[in-house]
């Protein structure tokens, strides 16, 4: 499965890639050759088309202005429709969401959420709660658009 890492003008982009279970790393302040050290065995994906040249192969220059139809290019361009998980990844650093039983997190969730919701994920990294609350229908339609 392709991995990723995003350049700081992606950062939205990286958020809907996570969204879909792809493994993509992005940091708010790298410089490129930080990038280029880092890469590995991640396609660099970049608006920076210096980057790009120095990378050659590794990389994928995102033409679309738009962060959804960037990810749209990205999901096209790499074949990824049929190989999306989503909702099984961190937003925020990408690790591989753990579920978690609710009796282990009643201290670490509001009120409301402990009185309505029972299934409860956890990232092993940063320890961010995810639940299907109401955000998750605004999310569920975001992966619609994105795959078809």
């Amino acid at each position: 499965m392709v991995r990723f890492l995003a350049d700081v003008h992606l950062g939205r982009v990286a958020k809907y890639l996570r969204l879909l279970g792809f493994d993509t790393l992005y940091f708010t302040n790298i410089d490129d050759s930080e990038i280029i050290d880092i890469a590995d065995n991640r396609v660099v994906l970049t608006k920076d088309k210096e980057l790009c040249k120095r990378l050659d192969s590794r990389c994928y220059f995102v033409e679309s202005k738009k962060p959804l139809n960037q990810a749209k290019e990205i999901i096209k361009r790499f074949n990824l429709k049929d190989s999306a998980n989503p909702f099984s990844r961190c937003l925020k650093d990408s690790a591989i969401l753990k579920r978690v039983e609710k009796e282990k997190i009643l201290d670490k969730i509001p009120p409301k959420v402990k009185k309505f919701y029972n299934d409860f994920k956890i990232c092993p990294i940063c320890h961010k709660i995810y639940w299907p609350g109401s955000h998750y229908e605004r999310m569920k339609k975001i992966i619609r658009d994105l795959l078809d």
